[in-house]
C-alpha cells in the first residue's frame, strides 16, 4: 500500500501538510431548534418563596408560557389541594393581581431589585428575574386625622 503523497498548504509563516486523495470533511448540523427551545435549554428554575413560610418551591419559566400560566402555578402551589385532575373554572381569568389572595407577586432581578411582577414583557422578566416573592399585602392603617394642619 502507498503512503499518499503530502503537499504542503501555505498558512502565514507555517505549512500544512494534506494527504493527496479525497478528504473527508465534516459537517456539523444543530438540530431544527427556535430561540425558545434554546432559552429554555438554559433557563434555570427559579426560587418562589411565599413570605411568612419557611419551605420555598422552584419553578421552571421555560414551561409557562407568560404570566397567566405562571398565575395558574402559582395557585396551585400556594392555594390549591393540590388536585389536579378537575379543572379549575377561574383559570381563564387568573391574573398575577389574584394568583395568591391576599399576596403581591414580585421579584428580585440580578441586581437584586425588587419590582413588582407584570410590569415586563414575559420574554424580559424570563431573563432577569433571580427570585419570585408573594408578599402579603398589609391593610392600609394609616389614620387620618381631620383639622391638623
Amino acid at each position: 500500500m502507498q503512503e499518499a503523497q503530502k503537499r504542503p498548504y501555505a498558512l502565514g509563516a507555517h505549512a500544512l501538510h494534506l494527504p493527496d486523495g479525497p478528504c473527508k470533511i465534516l459537517r456539523l448540523r444543530l438540530s431544527a431548534t427556535t430561540d425558545d427551545d434554546m432559552e429554555s435549554a438554559i433557563v434555570p428554575p427559579v426560587t418562589v418563596v411565599l413570605e411568612g413560610r419557611s419551605i420555598c418551591h422552584r419553578i421552571h419559566l421555560s414551561r409557562h408560557t407568560g404570566y397567566s400560566s405562571l398565575a395558574v402555578a402559582l395557585r396551585r402551589l400556594f392555594v390549591d389541594d393540590g388536585d389536579d385532575e378537575v379543572e379549575k373554572p377561574y383559570e381563564e381569568e387568573l391574573g398575577l393581581s389574584n394568583a395568591v389572595p391576599g399576596h403581591v407577586v414580585a421579584y428580585e432581578d440580578m441586581e437584586d431589585d425588587l419590582l413588582l411582577a407584570g410590569d415586563l414583557s414575559w420574554r424580559d422578566f424570563v431573563r432577569v428575574v433571580k427570585r419570585i416573592r408573594i408578599i402579603p399585602v398589609k391593610p392600609n392603617r394609616r389614620r387620618h386625622h381631620y383639622g391638623d394642619v
